[in-house]
């Protein structure tokens, strides 16, 4: 099979060709676990903190790649819950222990044994991935493939900040980024609240008229001041300046809901410039996000086909990998990027 494969960490600055194509044996099933054909992955911030060593593989190489869809294709020995043919996605969850507290108390993103899909345990940047199938799920039919895929990190993570800012209804929410996980995080609010104004911060103009288009009520750049105080702000960037911005446009008792896997150190410098009397006092919370749960995924999941949430997308041929990271990394995002591998 043609795969993807990360053998090092690499500069995206310096480097053009993070990725290399090999070609594979197809993967066998172990035992409770599936085999699928892929037909799309999308392409998330987080490969590029594994590229660029931030969150890195815990050993080389390996295929990145964790909003998966695909048709299965192979059971393993005991795998009796999805049929040949059947259309799953698989998520960031890889696999957890299912025995420690966390995971015995709905917790087990913060599982000290999990696993995370392309970092952890081959991902799906290939056109077949072996995956337990306790840990797949069934894609609703509203969904093409491509618009599934983002739908199954930048959905699932962006309804669990969601869920962890405790927005009601009516109280006013920001969005520091304007991505994949927080325009789909702008269509949720939109229904589950819809007396609430979302106010984002972006750094593109085009990001800003996008979220304008998706019915936000405002749209600035990152330094700016709301026209209000806010109760919520999630925050889905890679960098540190948005965070410190963010508290100082919290209200008393706001919160703060950091929605990254880790943050880069080329402005670690701003949080020298927090001043506790109005960035952090009068009860100003910050939480962050740490992986998604699989009820996180399987209630989203349900959510959007209800909604329904459309995710905007830009589609890559598999062969295309690396100039989906590069303008990734550069920033030049409107919605979700997706890899079609197979149709």
């Amino acid at each position: 099979m043609k795969a993807w494969m990360l053998r090092k960490t690499s500069d995206l600055r310096r480097e053009s060709e993070p990725l290399a194509m090999c070609d594979l044996p197809e993967p066998s099933p172990a035992a409770g676990e599936i085999v699928l054909r892929v037909s799309a992955c999308g392409v998330c911030h987080t490969e590029l903190d594994e590229i660029e060593g931030r969150t890195p593989p815990p050993a080389f190489p390996v295929i990145p790649g964790h909003q998966v869809v695909g048709i299965v294709h192979a059971l393993g020995t005991g795998a009796s819950l999805y049929g040949i043919g059947r259309r799953v996605g698989v998520g960031w969850i890889f696999s957890a222990c299912g025995s420690c507290e966390y995971c015995r108390d709905g917790r087990e993103n913060l599982c000290p044994d999990f696993r995370a899909t392309g970092r952890d345990r081959n991902g799906g940047y290939a056109e077949y991935m072996a995956v337990p199938e306790a840990f797949v799920h069934p894609i609703p039919a509203l969904f093409s493939d491509a618009e599934a895929a983002p739908l199954l990190c930048a959905g699932a993570i962006g309804y669990r900040s969601l869920r962890l800012a405790q927005l009601g209804d009516g109280q006013s929410l920001g969005l520091t980024g304007f991505g994949a996980s927080a325009h789909l995080v702008l269509m949720m609010v939109r229904h589950l609240h819809p007396k609430t104004r979302v106010f984002v911060f972006a750094r593109r103009e085009e990001e800003r008229r996008f979220a304008l288009d998706l019915g936000a009520s405002w749209a600035g750049g990152i330094d700016e001041t709301s026209p209000e105080r806010l109760h919520t702000i999630i925050d889905t960037t890679p960098a540190w300046r948005p965070v410190v911005e963010a508290l100082r446009n919290l209200r008393s008792g706001g919160r703060l809901v950091v929605n990254a896997i880790r943050k880069e150190r080329s402005d670690q410098s701003e949080l020298q410039r927090l001043d506790y009397a109005s960035h952090l006092w009068m009860e100003k919370r910050i939480l962050s996000v740490a992986n998604v749960a699989r009820r996180d995924i399987s209630e989203f999941l349900q959510l959007a086909a209800v909604i329904p949430v459309r995710p905007q997308v830009v589609e890559y041929p598999l062969d295309q990998a690396n100039r989906a990271l590069l303008e990734l990394k550069a920033g030049r995002i409107r919605g979700a990027k997706v890899l079609r591998v197979a149709t």
